[in-house]
């Protein structure tokens, strides 16, 4: 897909929802490569001790997650100049089946000038909000 242009956009325009599946293998993979051993993402007792109904997906993970899903729909991976979340709920992953992250987002402002927008994005997992605030910088063509 070509990078998405500029004069294609309005403030109020939608992405496109898109739904992302996350494994407990994926939790493990991705705590492998960034070295993130932290056992609330793989150990059911101590997620379960430390408040959580099941293990957890790493913010960092669920972040990337949203990442590809501004790129995707900008065409362009190296468009996305600023990235900030909050959040408000973890991405519980249970150990029978995938979990169930669903991201949408909205043009929430843009500048002409610098040919640049803010997306504002929303992320939802077994029916709870991921994502308390979260905005993503893009660049288009």
């Amino acid at each position: 897909m070509a990078a998405r242009s500029f004069d294609d956009v309005q403030v109020g325009d939608e992405l496109p929802a898109e739904l992302f599946r996350v494994t407990r293998g994926d939790l493990v993979n991705y705590a492998g490569v960034v070295g993130d051993a932290n056992p609330i993402h793989f150990h059911e007792e101590i997620a379960a001790a430390g408040g959580f109904e099941t293990v957890i997906a790493h913010g960092m993970l669920t972040m990337g997650y949203a990442s590809t899903f501004v790129t995707s729909w900008l065409g362009d991976g190296a468009g996305l100049l600023e990235f900030e979340v909050r959040f408000v709920s973890p991405v519980l992953v249970p150990a029978n089946r995938p979990a169930e992250l669903e991201f949408s987002g909205k043009v929430k402002s843009l500048d002409p000038q610098a040919r640049r927008g803010v997306i504002q994005i929303a992320a939802t997992s077994a029916g709870k909000k991921v994502f308390g605030k979260s905005l993503a910088t893009v660049q288009f063509s």
